[in-house]
């Protein structure tokens, strides 16, 4: 029971930490400026991690590396703790637990974007938060929009991409399980 609660703690801790971190890199990857009160949080989150691994880490390429290496180092405290946790020290354990949780927070948190866009374009579409929201999702979303036409001006790409990203969710954890039986 003390293992599920420290776990839970664990996980849900470095999830957040991780996720925000990976939403500042997505955020300078595909060029979005996020609203001012957005900005703020993130930066403040996050500037402690990433600003003494831009000395270590030089951006290139335009896109802010030290923001998904620091994603990298808590996905891989994060591993390093749930192997200790569950007594399974073994760096297999730590790589397969680290890598399926940074494959689950990349894939929830596209589908997350692509969601609260939705909930965005039937609410309220010209929320102030909501253009920053398209912006991120579009990278996904526009090349599925080229492809599948309105019905009825209903969008379907939407649901095409979360479908999509379900199916790509289980093939990679499945062929990361498969690769982890075959090494243990």
């Amino acid at each position: 029971m003390l293992y599920g609660i420290l776990s839970l703690i664990v996980n849900s801790v470095a999830s957040f930490l991780g996720g925000i971190l990976l939403l500042r890199f997505w955020m300078q990857a595909v060029r979005v400026r996020p609203p001012s009160s957005l900005a703020q949080f993130t930066f403040a989150l996050t500037d402690w991690l990433v600003k003494p691994l831009r000395r270590v880490v030089a951006g290139f390429g335009g896109y802010d590396w030290a923001s998904l290496i620091g994603a990298l180092i808590i996905v891989g405290l994060l591993g390093t703790i749930d192997a200790w946790l569950s007594g399974r020290f073994w760096w297999q354990v730590i790589l397969a637990l680290s890598i399926s949780s940074l494959l689950q927070w990349v894939f929830y948190g596209l589908m997350g974007i692509i969601l609260i866009g939705v909930v965005f374009s039937w609410v309220n579409p010209y929320a102030p938060m909501a253009p920053f929201i398209y912006a991120l999702g579009a990278p996904i979303l526009k090349p599925l929009r080229r492809v599948i036409p309105p019905i009825g001006n209903v969008d379907l790409s939407p649901m095409v991409a979360m479908l999509a990203l379900v199916i790509l969710q289980q093939l990679a954890l499945g062929l990361l399980g498969s690769l982890i039986s075959m090494a243990l």
